[in-house]
């Protein structure tokens, strides 16, 4: 522990806080200078956990997935700390642990939920081993920073390697389901996996099936549900899901768990989001399991010691043992007793958790910032949709209709969107040539222009000059729906124009 370790909270706040006034958000600058002057302060904060720490990493679905788990878990009852603004280096969890952490260092959380870059989750397992890891898959994604895919995986493998007690793999995604041969099984880490009903693969092909643009013909079979990977050289179909998205429908899905069939209404949008509440839904189980071996035990010590003090204790006329109230436990002294061990209540009612409960808690989830988060504008419901490689922008597209809508699009290619844009060459635009686009932004609009006239969508007007074409664009057609598809640093800038002029929440990750 650094000498000075004693003043980490109160420097980290302090910094924190002229942060926030400097930049009008939230930044990972606290957090970096709290890294150079108390290396140990994450894993130290973190090991406070009862329940541990649950990592969730993957190309496409983190922020959404991890605002998933970390939601179905304060509503079956427990205090989580997570990093929900997607500030996913292991310095911006450092940041976000200072807005938690009282003066004394303390943390009032039973469980913590981080989302973590492909790449710095590397450096947060040298510091932190997860007790449970959440794999949700392998796209090309940031060329510049990661190269090729298989590099991705190799990255995701080390968090795999490092985790304690359950990482859970997407069957569908070969690279990451054969993470499992990294996986410590020997040291009794238990691996289990999400998968897909073999009618909705066809939603989701891997990376390999999208080396070139889709034509239409498997354009086609997309929309049909069709499978466009032949089965029979799927090894992930011998693995066993823990829990699989059977069916899904206009905010309806359902699940298999257990060999029970169990549907739910959602509030988030798009089929890819469905699939992200099975992977959520399979962690949280993962950790409710281990809930039910860690708490019941004291729930029933203390039955037992509560049955041992009646029988023991005389009732008014001196016999042992009465009927009625004074045959329920004494709640001080169990509460007492938990606390003496660690455990509180909430704990215990947790894991009590039913499959049905964690399914009612899935359904209540809401969408993470600018991933299909609605903005209303002048009447006019906007739509943000986040889009930084090729699967994630196809099934944004497919999730989307555009009738009846007008689109836009915004691609900066700033570092955290990725240097290279190469990858919008392996998008089919197809799907636009009904409607066009109204617009396209951002510093690379002319490539995305480009892009779009060979797959002849017409494109009513091209700006780089961001701010201006999101006010024009979401100022015309007033009651009309709009969809504004960008990429990452696109979709702050249109969240901070849209502030401007409307109501938004604060993210926290500043202008």
């Amino acid at each position: 522990m650094a000498w000075n370790s004693f003043a980490t909270p109160l420097i980290g706040k302090a910094v924190r806080a002229a942060s926030r006034l400097a930049h009008g958000g939230g930044s990972a600058f606290p957090g970096k200078i709290v890294e150079r002057i108390d290396p140990d302060f994450l894993s130290r904060t973190l090991a406070q956990l009862p329940l541990g720490v649950v990592l969730v990493s993957g190309t496409n679905g983190k922020t959404t997935t991890t605002r998933m788990v970390a939601s179905m878990l304060e509503s079956l009852g427990l205090k989580v700390f997570t990093n929900p603004t997607g500030s996913n280096f292991t310095r911006g969890v450092v940041s976000s642990l200072l807005a938690e952490v009282s003066l004394s260092g303390k943390l009032d959380a039973d469980i913590a939920v981080l989302e973590l870059d492909e790449a710095y989750a590397v450096h947060f397992v040298r510091q932190v081993r997860p007790d449970y890891c959440l794999l949700l898959n392998v796209m090309r994604d940031q060329l510049d920073r990661f190269g090729e895919i298989d590099n991705t995986a190799r990255l995701l493998s080390k968090a795999a390697e490092a985790t304690t007690g359950t990482v859970v793999l997407n069957r569908e995604d070969p690279r990451i389901a054969r993470l499992a041969d990294v996986v410590g099984t020997e040291d009794g880490v238990e691996v289990r996996y999400f998968g897909l009903d073999e009618s909705l693969r066809g939603f989701f092909p891997s990376d390999d099936d999208m080396r070139t643009t889709v034509d239409a013909e498997s354009q086609d079979s997309l929309e049909n549900g069709g499978n466009t990977v032949d089965s029979a050289d799927r090894a992930a179909d011998a693995l066993p899901a823990d829990v699989t998205l059977r069916s899904v429908g206009d905010h309806r899905a359902s699940f298999v768990i257990d060999g029970e069939t169990y549907e739910t209404t959602v509030k988030l949008e798009g089929v890819y989001n469905l699939y992200n509440a099975a992977a959520a839904l399979a962690v949280v189980r993962a950790v409710a399991a281990d809930a039910q071996a860690m708490f019941l035990p004291f729930e029933e010590a203390l039955a037992e010691a509560s049955a041992s003090d009646t029988a023991d204790t005389p009732d008014a006329n001196g016999k042992s043992g009465t009927d009625g109230a004074s045959d329920q436990p004494d709640q001080t002294a169990a509460n007492a007793i938990l606390r003496q061990a660690g455990v509180s209540p909430r704990m215990i009612a947790f894991a009590h958790a039913t499959t049905q409960a964690m399914i009612d808690a899935a359904c209540e989830v809401t969408p993470a910032f600018g991933r299909g988060e609605v903005i209303t504008v002048n009447g006019s419901p906007v739509e943000l949709l986040l889009v930084k490689n090729p699967m994630g922008f196809r099934l944004s597209l497919a999730s989307f209709k555009p009738e009846g809508c007008n689109t836009m699009i915004c691609i900066n290619d700033e570092y955290a969107d990725g240097r290279d844009m190469s990858w919008l060459w392996d998008v089919d635009f197809t799907s636009l040539r009904g409607t066009g686009v109204k617009a396209v932004s951002g510093v690379r609009a002319w490539d995305m222009a480009l892009r779009l006239e060979y797959d002849q969508v017409p494109v009513e007007q091209v700006n780089t000059d961001l701010e201006e074409t999101v006010m024009a664009f979401v100022n015309a057609d007033p009651g009309t729906p709009k969809h504004i598809y960008c990429t990452y640093t696109a979709m702050l800038k249109t969240r901070a124009a849209l502030a401007k002029i409307a109501d938004v929440a604060d993210a926290g990750v500043g202008k």
